[in-house]
């Protein structure tokens, strides 16, 4: 199979595991802070197909990787009924970090699990490396004779390069991401309805202007960090 075909794939199944993962973390913590909405409609869950959009979850995701963009993209929002919260502003915030703090999480015993590989395995070294650099898409990675975990070790870098991604995009104060459900607790009511006007393509257009920034002060070195930790360990 063609090597780019099979990269994708990768991607597709990292992508998909983050979103469920993502998801499942808001409901399960709206659940555990007073609010049974999401459980009771079966979103306190990993399987996928609770959880992932159509457009945004496939079609985006497979746009972006086709043109090699920027790996982005969003899943159903979990439903909340934060009247149920007894403390609204707290517990409503503490649901929403509940999707960014389980990719990293995600990301970190990925990594966890790559340096098991690295020091406990045959050849674990020689996988992980290799899948590091096909990830990134280093010219001139040889793929023969690799050990047999190598499929696994490119699974898990690209659950931590998806993971990491997804942290840094979805804290963007920028409607409808979470961080924009954070902001809007500390907004004048007059700034907070043009604030909730704004929409996706303001977000867009805000990734546009603004997005190489946002990647190079926050994304990029997170994942540097993660790569030094495993290169180094």
């Amino acid at each position: 199979m063609n090597q780019d075909i099979v990269l994708i794939l990768f991607q597709i199944v990292a992508l998909i595991l983050a979103f469920s993962v993502h998801e499942c973390a808001h409901a399960w913590t709206a659940w555990k802070l007073g609010d049974p909405t999401a459980r009771m409609l079966g979103r306190v869950t990993l399987n996928p197909m609770k959880h992932l959009d159509p457009f945004g979850s496939v079609l985006m995701p497979l746009i972006a990787l086709v043109y090699h963009w920027p790996l982005i993209g969003w899943a159903k929002p979990t439903p909340v009924t934060a009247r149920n919260f007894q403390n609204y502003k707290r517990d409503d915030i503490l649901v929403t970090l509940a999707g960014p703090a389980s990719n990293l999480l995600l990301a970190t015993g990925a990594l966890i699990l790559l340096l098991v590989i690295k020091h406990a395995v045959p050849g674990g070294a020689v996988a992980v490396f290799t899948a590091m650099a096909l990830a990134m898409h280093y010219p001139g990675v040889s793929t023969e004779n690799l050990p047999a975990l190598f499929p696994i070790a490119l699974l898990l870098y690209f659950i931590i390069l998806i993971n990491l991604l997804l942290f840094v995009f979805n804290l963007i104060p920028f409607p409808p991401l979470d961080g924009s459900r954070i902001l809007r607790h500390y907004l004048p009511y007059n700034a907070l309805a043009i604030y909730d006007r704004m929409g996706i393509f303001a977000l867009w257009i805000f990734m546009l202007l603004a997005g190489g920034f946002i990647f190079r002060t926050f994304l990029y070195p997170l994942q540097f960090t993660f790569d030094r930790i495993l290169a180094s360990l």
